[in-house]
């Protein structure tokens, strides 16, 4: 199987990370070795290929064009046609790379190497093969785990420490690059935490060292013989290294092996919350210094947040005692922390902090969906405006007109001024207002009131909640 690449248009995708097994403590930076020959021969013996084979079906062909009479391209077509049909399933081959983890044959390698594979041979250095089985496999990370039994303890290669690991720090990559077999690369750790937009969970590894088609599932090496990353991925226009390559870093890596041997799946931590992330005028309207922490836009009903205290519209600063810089911060967090676990959750809650305590959930243990609540007392359709929004009270008419949920509660929109402040934020005709300021809105003088207030309090921007459908997010807009 070959590397996952991507052009400078990012891919989609996840990840999942938490602190078990072996950790490495860190060290001090070193001059650039003279020779990474010792350290290569003692750990190639530990990185492995991976060949896959898979039967799939021949592609079907359309039918044959309808050619003039005696055309030269008659039995050109009839033969390529006529030809594929004939044929039957085919045999597909691909290679990668993985790593011993244990004596007795557990090994280390990307999801999209072993995917759908029907059967995969692990190759060791000396020449030898052995049958793999399937341990488990967790896309959402990309890393899988396979089991062979060898006829005697494998040399295998520990995890150490990502998170000890600095920007600048000599590593170096053992994979299969193009087949071609065993082969060793060196460089530097480029970056730390990337975000290449696979999936919420994002916190590569850079790396310069040539990382290529074939090094998918192969380790990354710091210069103790640790396994610090998985490589998984590359930037290239031309499908060869060009010094971009990114690995999955071992602090998210050791938990999903773990629990994969363990449980043959992996067991996430649940919150139940809708984030999103916290820009400079949300920050204002929230009160903030700086934009910083995961905004709770929506609070699963019967969830772990939901049981906690947690309430839409706060900001989760700290989770379990880490700060939340970022708002991709928080779902790696919670994925890493242990199922059942009493967290502290510090939130940021109309201007000032205040911590609640959650107990985590299982992810995809069948949350409950928010039944619905009872409508707003009808009203009079009378349309006001604010903010360049016509606005006006929820009435079974406009829901009807609108296509809006019967659980929906708040200030429907019907129309928008183009150019406005509110059409830039995306707010269209059909999005109900539910809450101002954090405080909850049904009729549009509740929706004035709160820029009246905001105007008096000399504030820039004003925040509201908006529903669109099912969804509910957060938007900053001008006060003028």
């Amino acid at each position: 199987m070959t590397l996952p690449e991507f052009s400078l248009n990012p891919l989609r995708a996840m990840v999942l990370a938490a602190f078990v097994g072996v950790t490495a403590l860190s060290a001090p930076a070193q001059a650039a070795p003279e020779s990474f020959a010792d350290l290569a021969e003692r750990l190639s013996p530990a990185v492995v290929n991976i060949s896959t084979s898979q039967t799939v079906e021949a592609p079907q062909r359309g039918p044959r064009p309808q050619l003039p009479p005696g055309s030269p391209f008659e039995d050109l077509f009839r033969d390529f046609f006529d030809g594929e049909r004939n044929q039957g399933p085919r045999t597909t081959n691909s290679l990668g790379s993985g790593f011993v983890i244990a004596p007795e044959g557990f090994i280390v390698t990307n999801n999209h190497v072993i995917e759908n594979a029907d059967e995969i041979m692990v190759n060791f250095i000396d020449g030898s093969s052995l049958p793999a089985t399937l341990v488990g496999t967790d896309p959402k990370t990309d890393i899988a785990v396979l089991k062979v039994t060898p006829p005697q303890p494998l040399t295998f290669v520990p995890f150490g420490d990502s998170d000890a690991a600095r920007v600048g720090d000599w590593v170096i990559a053992i994979g299969n690059p193009f087949g071609l077999g065993g082969s060793v690369s060196a460089g530097i750790i480029s970056a730390r935490n990337r975000d290449i937009n696979s999936g919420p969970y994002d916190d590569f590894i850079q790396t310069d060292a040539a990382i290529n088609r074939g090094n998918s599932g192969g380790p990354l090496f710091n210069m103790a013989g640790e396994v610090i990353g998985v490589n998984t991925a590359i930037i290239s226009p031309s499908g060869g290294s060009i010094g971009i390559g990114f690995s999955v870093p071992s602090a998210l890596v050791k938990t999903v092996v773990a629990q994969l041997r363990e449980f043959g799946a992996t067991r996430r931590g649940w919150l139940g919350v809708k984030i999103q992330q916290v820009t400079p005028e949300l920050a204002e309207g929230l009160g903030l210094e700086k934009p910083s922490g995961a905004l709770v836009s929506e609070v699963t009903s019967g969830g772990p947040a939901a049981s906690g205290g947690v309430e839409a519209g706060d900001v989760i600063v700290k989770f379990d005692g880490r700060d939340i810089n970022e708002m991709r911060d928080l779902p790696r967090m919670v994925a890493e922390t242990e199922v059942g676990k009493d967290v502290r959750v510090v939130v940021w809650r109309k201007g000032k902090t205040q911590t609640v305590k959650v107990v985590l959930g299982l992810l995809d243990e069948g949350s409950a969906t928010p039944g619905p609540d009872v409508d707003a007392p009808e009203a009079p359709a009378t349309a006001e405006s604010a903010l360049g929004m016509k606005m006006e009270p929820l009435t079974a008419k406009n829901r009807s007109d609108y296509d809006v949920a019967a659980d929906a509660k708040g200030v429907l929109v019907v129309e928008v001024e183009a150019g406005s402040a509110a059409a830039e934020k995306g707010i269209r005709p059909g999005d109900v207002i539910v809450e101002v300021a954090q405080e909850e809105v049904a009729t549009p003088a509740d929706v004035r009131g709160g820029v009246a207030r905001a105007k008096e309090e000399g504030r820039k921007s004003l925040l509201i909640l908006v529903r669109t459908g099912e969804e509910k997010r957060f938007v900053a807009l001008t006060v003028n």
